[in-house]
Parts: C-alpha cells; structure tokens; sequence
C-alpha cells in the first residue's frame, strides 16, 4: 500500500547541469519498495504546477532508511524540484506500480539502460548480485559529458559495458549490440530493460527471436500515477484490431513482460 509522507531531503548532488539526485528520509517507502517501483512527487504546496512528478526509484539504503531518487530538469516541476535545498521537506507518495522486476530463479542476466533509463536499474542490479546472481549490464549515453556514475553501476555489476553514441567514451554504438555479440557467446536466463523506446522495442524483438524471458520497464506520461487519470495507456499484444486493449503504466506497470505489451 502506497504511503504519503513528508520527507527530509537529507544530500543533494548535481550530477550534471540538468540531472540530480535527491536522498530524503523515508523509511516508510524504503521498507515496502521493490526494484521497478516509482514515486509521484508534489512539487509545491500551491497548485502550480497542479500535477505531482512520477520518478523512479534509483537506490534504497534499507538500514539507514535513506531513498534516493534521480531526475532531469525537463519543464517548470522539475526545474522548481531542483531549487530544493538539503533540510527541505518534500511531499511524496509511494512506492507506486504493481508491475516490478523479478529476479525468478535466474543465474546470469542482462540489464539494459539508456538515458535517464538506466537509474531504474541500478536496484535491481544491486539486488540481483547480493541474490549472488551474475549480472552483465550494458548501459548506453548519447556522449562522454553525460557518463555518471559510472563507479556506482561498476560495483553492481559482474560486467559492465558502457557505450557512446558518438564514441566519445568506452564502446561506440548503441548498447544493444553489445549484449547481443555476448549472447552469441554466452547463455542468458533473462534480460531487463529500461531506456528510450527504439532501446525497448529492440530488447523486445532481440527477446523473442531468441526466447529468451524479457521484463521491460516503461516511461509514460503519467498524470496522477494511481490509475485515475488514464493517461498511461499501452496497448497489450496480440489485441484484436478492431477492439484494442490496454492497459495503465502506472498502475499494472511500470515493469512488463514483453509478451504482454505492444511497443
């Protein structure tokens, strides 16, 4: 059941210009939350901007009770998000989403990130190594200025692979075709994914050609985060042409099987 609380922003870090992370105080949230899950965050108390943020989670310390979140300042909420400062008190719901990752009984996976896609994963791949899982993670940026936290994802990790779009750092390319040249070279119980959506529907169709379990973690618009609004709508797969089905984001998602969504 999801909590309202109202948090102490404990530590702010620029990661870049346009990119933060936030750690707050929030037990109540950290104690339930499960990799995958996201937060709605209020941005002001008065009604401008009248819609709370949805914002995955990026790392929960459970013994300190300390949840960290990542974003990007993208339009007017997020930018008067960043104008917190450490002591601030932030109004926040969650965990939100039924759909989170699973780890089943998997021994070596693949995660898959891109963009602000990548910081979603970052639990999960903390999760699965401490699981004594082995973890090979592929993580791409558009170029070396927007490399973060390297370190941080290195120590999650059996294996890392960092790509550039440009080449600028690490591997050139999309990070994609790294994990499918080891694929060809090594057996993989599953793979997750979170980024951009050509990334999502690449690791999808990558999934299926070679029946391999595939979980997704989608990014949508997301209005009130509950399943009120609607807005989060995605088509399911193999739903008839004339009588489409879908279903919500926020509420059966954010993280789906691929079988189960058409992207």
């Amino acid at each position: 059941m999801p909590k309202q609380v109202y948090t102490k922003l404990v530590k702010k870090e620029k990661l870049l210009d346009d990119l933060y992370k936030f750690s707050v105080e929030a037990k109540e949230i950290v104690d339930i939350a499960k990799p995958g899950n996201f937060l709605e965050i209020r941005i002001n108390e008065n009604l401008d901007p009248f819609l709370r943020r949805p914002i995955s989670i990026y790392n929960l310390n459970k013994e300190k009770g300390i949840l960290e979140f990542i974003f990007q300042v993208k339009g007017k909420g997020t930018q008067l998000l960043s104008k917190k400062e450490e002591g601030d008190f932030i109004d926040i719901i969650g965990p939100l989403g039924s759909g989170t990752f699973k780890l089943e009984e998997y021994k070596n996976i693949a995660i898959l990130g891109g963009g602000i896609g990548i910081f979603p994963l970052y639990e999960l791949a903390k999760e699965a190594k401490q699981d004594g899982i082995n973890v090979n993670m592929y993580i791409e940026f558009r170029n070396k200025n927007l490399v973060v936290l390297e370190k941080e994802f290195e120590e999650k990790s059996s294996k890392l692979t960092i790509t550039t779009d440009d080449g600028s750092y690490k591997n050139s390319g999309f990070a994609i075709q790294y994990l499918e040249r080891d694929l060809n070279e090594n057996k993989l119980d599953a793979i997750y994914a979170c980024g951009p959506l050509p990334m999502l529907r690449a690791a999808k169709k990558l999934a299926e050609e070679r029946n391999i379990p595939c979980q997704l973690s989608l990014e949508e618009k997301m209005g009130c985060g509950l399943g009120v609004c609607l807005g989060c709508a995605v088509k399911t797969a193999n739903s008839p042409v004339d009588n489409p089905q879908y279903i919500h984001v926020c509420k059966a998602g954010p993280v789906f099987d691929s079988k189960l969504v058409e992207i």
